[in-house]
């Protein structure tokens, strides 16, 4: 057993079933190097290390200030009640700490992660709309990770439901306090009912030394929309599984997002999207980028089943290598068992346009601010497209993440 999973195992505390869960976890082991799905993203260095049981840490509330309206707060992995703040929720809105249920599909050692969190997550964050309640203001999930004096892990396990004809928005807020290399697992499961809508964004901005592995499952009935934009900005080792079922005629998924890969980074997301039923849609948009020595993975998977006919399914992964030792991986996947459907996918790497570059220097434009204007402009594709009561806070870290990394250029 390596060392990363042995020290996992003892922040077990749970009954039996959960117990043969973890067992079964320990025997699979880590992914293998020749594993499909893990042949991007070795584990060989984090398999050697050792994480200690999460307890709370120190946040300065100074650091919340911006993140305005209903939020959850958890400090490593622990719910914190005073940053917190649900006096102002909107009728028919339930936000809580707790567990949400659990995730189908976890067994296998590819999955470890998965089922180390259903063997040993104890809370979570968890948000339910009733049905027809319309939620306009966003509301926030908020996860810090805390210096301490030893590496922690912790795992969470969250849902997000929206009742038959409601709509609502949603930030998940990944920040740091202070330096870490702490270890986080969360296994999210959403589910948006007939007729409902859900704006997601995520914005992941941990910090350097961070490892972080996270799990979506969602479910969209029957004309229903779920939009969602992932922002991949920090940590050391970042992976994002999500999944998506679209279960009735005329649902709907939009998953944009962008990789920014500076220093070492290792930011690996993988989307797979089901079409069960149809006259189906989905629309994935995703700009990477990668400097320095890091390396951006995407893996975009589109099913459209037999029986699905009337789909559409479009993927663009579009991507700037700005170092000859940064490294990206697209992976556009396209399998299709049903008949009269439209579907695309494009994968492209490559540099700066030469062209562009030309032409706003011969406009006086010094090379650094030509760089930063057409750097900015390829990431902010995927910002028009998201609810515009969200728009203003992805912009915000996506501004942020592209002034630090002209800081380290």
């Amino acid at each position: 057993m390596s060392a990363l999973l042995e020290s996992l195992a003892q922040g077990f505390d749970g009954d039996t079933a959960r117990r043969a869960t973890l067992d079964a976890a320990l025997r699979d082991g880590l992914p293998k190097p020749r594993s499909e799905s893990w042949k991007y993203t070795s584990l060989r260095a984090l398999e050697r290390r050792t994480f200690a049981p999460a307890t709370i840490g120190a946040v300065d509330a100074a650091m919340l200030a911006a993140i305005e309206g209903p939020r959850l707060v958890f400090v490593n992995g622990v719910f914190d009640a005073a940053l917190s703040s649900r006096d102002a929720l909107p009728a028919g809105v339930t936000l809580e700490a707790g567990v949400g249920a659990d995730v189908e599909g976890i067994v296998g050692p590819d999955r470890v992660f998965a089922a180390l969190n259903a063997a040993l997550a104890q809370t979570g964050a968890v948000v339910r709309i009733a049905a027809n309640a319309k939620v306009d203001a966003p509301l926030h999930l908020v996860f810090i990770g805390a210096a301490a004096t030893q590496d922690q892990a912790w795992h969470l396990r969250h849902a997000i439901e929206v009742g038959e004809g409601a709509s609502a928005r949603v930030v998940e807020h990944h920040l740091a306090a202070g330096m870490h290399q702490h270890l986080a697992n969360s296994v999210a499961t959403v589910t948006i009912a007939r007729g409902a809508s859900l704006a997601h964004l995520r914005v992941q901005d941990d910090a350097m030394g961070a490892t972080a592995f996270a799990r979506t499952d969602a479910s969209v009935a029957e004309d229903a929309r779920y939009q969602r934009l992932d922002l991949e900005l920090g940590g050391a080792l970042s992976r994002h599984e999500f999944g998506c079922r679209l279960l009735g005629k005329n649902a709907g998924v939009q998953a944009d997002g962008v990789l920014l890969g500076t220093g070492r980074r290792h930011l690996d997301t993988r989307l797979n999207i089901d079409h069960v039923a149809g006259d189906t849609r989905c629309d994935l948009t995703w700009r990477g980028l990668a400097t320095d020595r890091s390396r951006a993975v995407l893996h975009g998977g589109i099913l459209i089943r037999a029986g699905a006919d009337g789909s559409n399914a479009a993927l663009s992964s579009r991507n700037l290598l700005l170092s000859d030792q940064a490294e990206i991986d697209a992976q556009p996947v396209l399998e299709i068992h049903a008949d009269e459907v439209q579907a695309a996918h494009g994968a492209a790497v490559g540099g700066l346009d030469p062209t562009a570059l030309f032409y706003m220097r011969s406009r006086g434009l010094p090379e650094g601010e030509a760089h930063r204007m057409l750097t900015a402009a390829f990431c902010r594709d995927v910002l028009p497209g998201l609810d515009a009561s969200l728009r203003p806070i992805a912009e915000s870290a996506l501004d942020r993440a592209l002034a630090s990394l002209e800081r380290t250029a």
